[in-house]
Formats: C-alpha cells, structure tokens, sequence
C-alpha cells in the first residue's frame, strides 16, 4: 500500500491540490453527476473516456469522498470494470475497493491538508466508515 502513498503524493504535489475533481480534471477524467439511485458512484471507461460518475443526490462533501474513490479506480485500476466483476463473475473484487479506498484516504487527508483537524473529526466530517480510518499510513 506505499506505493498508493506515493502515487498520492506525487499528484499533489505535481497538481498542488488535494482536490479529487480538480486532479480529475488535469487528467482529463470526466465527471458526471447524474440521479444513480441507491449507488453512490462508479467508474467506467468507454472508447479511452474515462468517466467518473456520482450520485448527484448524495452531499457535497460525500461527492468529494466518492470521486476521490472513483479517481483511485482510474489511476491504479484504469482497465478494471468491477460492477460487470461484481455481477457476472466470481472475481473477488475486495483488493480493488481496498487500493480505491486507501488512494481516497490518503488524498483526502493528506498529513499537509489536516491543518489540526484529527483523522476522525474527518471522517465523520466526510460521512465515511470509521473503519476505513485503519487504511491511513503515517
């Protein structure tokens, strides 16, 4: 998981921003905000498109969580399709949500964007799973 670490901080600081719509955008990764119903979010390659679409329903500060997940598929899975993994073969897709997950919690408290703010104080802020905390190295 250090190398995601890495990835993290090399985009960072190449981008000077720990924004995930705003890195998205340098890379020419879409995003799409649309009604998904009960999912939060996905992403999906077409033609070398890559898209990142988000439940528009969801609050803002989830979107921000969701797209830096979502932009985490992109850059360590760009040619994964885990919902047709999920739903048409027995392909374990746990490692995958796990690196997507860990790129989101490392590029959303960053050590040089909590500005005194606790990593659970964050979490919360986000509304994400206490749990996914354990995936944030020091």
């Amino acid at each position: 998981m250090g190398s995601i670490k890495k990835k993290v901080h090399f985009l960072v600081k190449k981008y000077g921003t720990n924004c995930p719509f705003k890195i998205a955008q340098h890379l020419g990764i879409l995003v799409h905000f649309e009604n998904l119903g009960n999912t939060l979010g996905y992403y999906s390659k077409q033609f070398r498109i890559q898209i990142i679409h988000i439940n528009e329903t969801v609050e803002n500060r989830k979107q921000e969580y969701i797209c830096s997940h979502e932009l985490g598929h992109a850059i360590l899975h760009p040619e994964a399709n885990t919902p047709f993994l999920k739903k048409n073969t027995f392909f374990s897709t746990d490692q995958i949500e796990i690196e997507a997950n860990t790129f989101a919690i490392e590029l959303l408290f960053s050590n040089d964007s909590m500005d005194g703010v606790t990593i659970n104080e964050a979490i919360e802020d986000y509304g994400i799973p206490k749990q996914l905390a354990l995936l944030k190295s020091y």
